[in-house]
């Protein structure tokens, strides 16, 4: 899914008109908004948030549940927490990765609905 038809999609899912859009949201808050969209075009990525909306998963967990190599879920999952969009916590030699960012699950929703 390309950034553009995220954004498209989010748009749609507003009642607002453009110019409204443009003048009632803070500058800030787009550009966090336009940052987690950035991040979550990607479909590995879209994948593993698909995961941990269910409950917390370690780097080996969603390895193994996308058959996907453990560099790349750990690269992956490093951008979305330096975007504040996972968070880990520590549980003795187990890092346990889950969503911080509410506007995720929002997103994994407005995906399933519009069936892009």
């Amino acid at each position: 899914m390309t950034h553009s038809k995220i954004a498209i999609m989010l748009c749609a899912m507003t009642k607002t008109s453009d110019k409204s859009l443009l003048r009632g949201i803070d500058p800030t808050a787009l550009s966090r908004a336009a940052d987690t969209i950035r991040l979550l075009g990607h479909p590995e990525r879209l994948k593993i948030v698909e995961i941990l909306e269910v409950d917390a998963a370690t780097v080996s967990d969603i390895q193994e549940q996308l058959d996907m190599p453990q560099a790349i879920v750990s690269q992956h999952l490093a951008k979305m927490r330096g975007c504040g969009i996972v968070a880990a916590k520590r549980d003795g030699v187990h890092v346990y990765y889950r969503i911080v960012e509410p506007k995720v699950r929002h997103i994994l929703e407005c995906i399933r609905k519009c069936d892009v």
